[in-house]
């Protein structure tokens, strides 16, 4: 379960159609992120509120070989090639990416983590302001991400390139995120669920700022689509009264 956002843009709202249904499975899933946000402790919210919320966005596993050059060479051509990697980077993108040493995969090879500035997990809605769940630990989070592979057969991405895509959170300052508080939030997605049942034609039309969304696992062939866009008409009649919201 995941908002739509790049770094620091998002955009205001979908429209996900669906061109064929799986043969089973593959239910579109919608969450409340306001009932998200409402429904998670008060302690938790504050804790991540305060500590800010930060994502690793890519891994990129290709430099094992750097353990095979002589120990005098290899700090030097680990700053090489960080400094070489976050310029290639940070030409393509529109916000700023940092770039960690570190061991992942399957065989624990040497790879830099990407990862995004810190941001808020709770967000007020750009309408409405009212306080909305904006956060994609579901998506993200490799913790939780294993825990459904254990559920549901693993997603093993096993040459480079597919490993790319791996992703990973953290709090703002680059602590850890606890198994209790990553429970929580995945008990509370959960809660929040909702099950959509697309035929062909459905189309299902959301706000990226209100609603997470997802799908479920399915077997079979599954074709959908989606389209974004700055909102419709009459948005200003969502608007709360003066003083409403907390």
């Amino acid at each position: 379960m995941h908002n739509e956002f790049v770094g620091t843009r998002a955009p205001r709202a979908a429209a996900f159609v669906c061109f064929k249904a799986a043969e089973t499975g593959g239910e579109f899933l919608i969450a409340d992120g306001r009932a998200m946000f409402r429904d998670l402790s008060p302690e938790l919210v504050e804790k991540l509120y305060n500590r800010q919320i930060r994502y690793s966005v890519m891994e990129l596993p290709f430099f094992g070989w750097i353990d095979n050059l002589p120990e005098i060479a290899q700090g030097p051509v680990q700053g090489l090639v960080k400094g070489l990697a976050s310029a290639a980077i940070n030409a393509k993108v529109d916000f700023s990416v940092d770039l960690r040493w570190g061991e992942g995969g399957y065989d624990n090879i040497k790879m830099l983590q990407a990862r995004a500035p810190s941001q808020p997990p709770i967000v007020r809605h750009p309408v409405t302001g009212e306080p909305t769940w904006f956060c994609n630990v579901h998506s993200h989070s490799s913790k939780l991400r294993k825990d459904r592979e254990s559920k549901y057969g693993a997603e093993r991405f096993e040459d480079g390139a597919s490993q790319i895509n791996k992703s990973d959170m953290f709090f703002g300052d680059d602590g850890d995120i606890t198994d209790d508080d990553l429970k929580e939030m995945d008990d509370v997605t959960y809660k929040n669920v909702q099950f959509v049942k697309m035929t062909e034609g459905d189309v299902v039309l959301l706000d990226n700022y209100k609603c997470m969304h997802g799908r479920n696992v399915f077997d079979g062939t599954r074709k959908h689509g989606v389209a974004w866009f700055e909102g419709w008409e009459g948005e200003e009649e969502m608007k709360v009264a003066p003083g409403s919201v907390p």
